[in-house]
């Protein structure tokens, strides 16, 4: 490709700001490999194989130090078998409408790096998905970060969610009522600025080996809660529960729910944390 191509491909298309789509990927280095894959990460694959990449505009990485990984739930999860598995959590933001044009791109870059040897084998990928934005819900209406913003925006923790229903049309019914009446009530005077929700879609069939295909494509909704304080500080009384508010309502199950604090870029705290 010439350099006359990217200007013609930036002339056209979608280029907003809205996070139409996220890379949401939870993995765990492999025992004795966790500084390492830190690094690796960090240092080469955070740049290399997302940042670097079009319509990617933000990305953060997050962490569950075995204290952590503790207070996850259910103990018999869909998600991480065990509950306790994937301890580092990346999260990225892409431009809504450009999910195909950034597939394409980041397939090529992949195997280019596998080839180049600059991809990290000892690790698993717990749960990798590329997902499609179907909802922000605010605590403070108006005020505050948007949801674009919440990549960058130094918040001092993150909990992320799954629930799983028996099929398309239930999840439509969840959707609905997390938006209008579970979410509002949950984040009201809560540490919880934000939740994000996202619904999973397949990857390409040329994805890497490594990747396993993304479950619950029709049934699942993958909620991100954007934190002001430490999640150790508000767990118990914030999301304690939460499944049982899930199933009592009849709108599904939570399958995985799990608070991360973000890493510190250029460091490897917490690594010594992780078992």
């Amino acid at each position: 490709m010439t350099s006359d191509a990217y200007a013609e491909l930036a002339s056209v298309g979608p280029y907003g700001v809205r996070p139409g789509h996220a890379l949401i990927t939870m993995v765990e280095p492999h025992p004795g490999h966790e500084y390492a894959y830190n690094r690796w990460y960090e240092d080469d694959h955070f740049i290399a194989g997302a940042m670097a990449m079009p319509w990617i505009y933000a990305g953060r990485r997050w962490v569950a130090t075995r204290e952590l990984q503790l207070l996850r739930y259910p103990e018999k999860s869909a998600i991480a078998r065990p509950v306790t598995a994937g301890c580092y959590l990346s999260v990225y933001w892409l431009t809504e409408g450009r999910y195909a044009d950034h597939m394409r791109w980041t397939v090529g870059i992949n195997k280019r790096l596998l080839r180049d040897g600059r991809v990290y084998q000892d690790r698993t990928h717990v749960f990798t998905a590329f997902q499609d934005h179907e909802a922000t819900v605010y605590r403070d209406g108006a005020a505050g970060p948007r949801d674009h913003h919440a990549l960058d925006h130094p918040y001092a923790g993150l909990a992320l969610e799954v629930i799983e229903t028996e099929g398309p049309e239930q999840r439509e019914e969840l959707l609905a009522w997390l938006r209008s009446r579970h979410l509002p009530r949950r984040l009201a005077g809560s540490p919880a600025a934000m939740v994000t929700v996202f619904r999973p879609t397949p990857l390409p069939s040329d994805r890497m080996a490594y990747v396993r295909q993304v479950e619950g494509v029709d049934t699942r909704l993958t909620l991100l809660w954007f934190l002001q304080s430490d999640p150790r500080e508000c767990w118990e009384r914030c999301f304690t529960g939460l499944d049982g508010e899930v199933a009592d309502a009849g709108r599904g199950r939570v399958e995985f729910m799990a608070p991360f604090i973000p890493t510190i870029p250029g460091t490897d705290q917490y690594v010594a944390e992780l078992r």
